[in-house]
């Protein structure tokens, strides 16, 4: 049995926090604020996960009123969001994602991005897509005032 989820993800922009995406810090001058390390990639691709499971979102699983989630790497929820599909007895088929920011240029760093991703998850390299576009300065990505995500993911019962 194959199960389709999708997630998508948003963080505005601040000067006082690092900008880490797929597990990357990534240089830049501003970070993005959550309660978490605001990796809107990683909590896109976390969302898609619990959504293909029937699970509760990200929100549910690791929330923001919780201290002991405070400034938690979200590599750390994706493994955990792993265990979860795990238990489930589910494997990842593929995983596909898109960064929406203007800036920065996130194609030097989208191959360590994967390679994270293929760590946590135990999955292929070449099951993993990531994508980066911009908005042609629209909206609010396009006036750089925060990045978007969105993933989508296919799952197997094993």
């Amino acid at each position: 049995m194959y199960r389709i989820g999708n997630g998508f993800d948003v963080h505005r922009f601040s000067a006082d926090r690092k900008l880490i995406l797929g597990g990357v810090e990534i240089p830049h001058e501003s970070g993005l604020i959550g309660h978490s390390d605001a990796d809107v990639l990683l909590h896109s691709i976390t969302d898609a996960l619990l959504g293909a499971l029937g699970e509760k979102d990200i929100g549910f699983h690791f929330p923001d009123t919780d201290p002991k989630f405070k400034d938690i790497s979200s590599i750390t929820i994706l493994k955990e969001t792993d265990r979860i599909l795990k238990s489930g007895k589910y494997e990842i088929v593929n995983i596909d994602s898109v960064i929406i920011c203007q800036l920065p240029k996130l194609e030097p760093y989208i191959d360590s991005m994967k390679s994270n991703i293929s760590d946590t998850l135990g999955i292929k390299i070449s099951d993993i897509g990531i994508k980066a576009t911009t908005t042609e300065h629209l909206g609010f990505t396009g006036r750089e005032e925060g990045i978007a995500a969105t993933a989508i993911v296919l799952i197997k019962k094993i």
